[in-house]
């Protein structure tokens, strides 16, 4: 594969979120989404839509009137739209009409069987989106500001993208340090037959220098407005392998590019590599959608 062209690449940025969406359902949850959402709408200077899939009633939106009222939503700029329909088809559709930079999620961090193989609605958004993607697993009523961020460093000409739109957050949040991860994989049947162990041994080695390397010149070619990039290598299956680094390390949000073909039922029988942090997610999960790019 022919190395991108950065200094090109770098000015399509997915970001600023000049408009941020949530979706939401009455659940016990409510309260901690719209809260979190709060804060990170201050912290990017956003406006808000709220967006409700399902009946409107006279319950629903005192309790939603009583919710805003109390952790001050009321002096945000944000509207609220109810719409009935199917909830997945129905919020993409609202997220492309408002022109949403990025949408916020509640998502459990792991599903059962039956709900991950036929797919739960955040999960299902997560993987059809056309704006970034913000899933929430243990979203707060004391909602802190994150600290840790690790970013999916994948050999793919989105993931300059992905890379200054988690700088753009670092800086706003003042984190002076992101993680970004190169997973090493070299699958042995894409190796020459017949070479030595010797020889396959140093072919994998140049793999990884070589991905390794490219991934260092991405980080000198952005601007890092005073964020400190650690690139740190990994073992294991793509996905994988990026999921046990960010649970066994603590991260409060793991940054991933979008799918670059919608995902369906095979490539959750046949794992595609942002299948295995769906499937278990180790903390909140930004899905980066680079405009133009899908």
């Amino acid at each position: 594969m022919m190395e991108p062209d950065y200094a090109k690449l770098k000015n399509r940025a997915p970001f600023p979120f000049e408009t941020i969406a949530v979706a939401i359902a009455f659940s016990p949850r409510l309260e901690a989404i719209l809260t979190e959402t709060k804060r990170m709408v201050k912290v990017f200077n956003s406006q808000l839509i709220i967006i409700h899939v399902g009946n409107k009633t006279q319950e629903k939106e005192e309790h939603l009137e009583k919710l805003i009222e109390k952790i001050g939503l009321a002096r945000i700029n944000y509207r609220i739209i109810w719409m009935d329909g199917e909830p997945v088809d129905t919020i993409l559709k609202l997220c492309k009409l408002y022109i949403v930079d990025l949408l916020i999620l509640g998502a459990l961090e792991k599903e059962n069987l039956y709900k991950y193989y036929v797919g739960s609605i955040a999960r299902s958004i997560g993987r059809r989106a056309k704006c970034s993607v913000l899933m929430l697993t243990n979203p707060s009523i004391n909602p802190k500001k994150m600290r840790k961020i690790v970013v999916n460093g994948a050999n793919n000409p989105k993931t300059i993208h992905t890379l200054n739109t988690t700088l753009y957050i670092a800086a706003l949040e003042k984190i002076p340090n992101i993680t970004f991860v190169q997973e090493i994989n070299v699958p042995i049947l894409n190796l020459p037959i017949g070479e030595s162990q010797e020889s396959v041994s140093k072919i994998k080695k140049e793999m990884e220098v070589e991905d390794f390397s490219k991934l260092n010149n991405m980080v000198g070619s952005v601007e890092k407005n005073g964020v400190n990039v650690d690139l740190v290598a990994v073992k294991g299956k793509p996905g994988y392998a990026i999921s046990n680094f960010s649970r066994q390390n603590h991260y409060d949000l793991l940054v991933f590019n979008s799918p670059d073909t919608h995902l369906g039922i095979f490539d959750r029988i046949f794992t595609h590599d942002i299948e295995y942090v769906l499937a278990d997610m180790p903390c909140n999960l930004l899905i980066v959608h680079s405009r133009g790019m899908n």
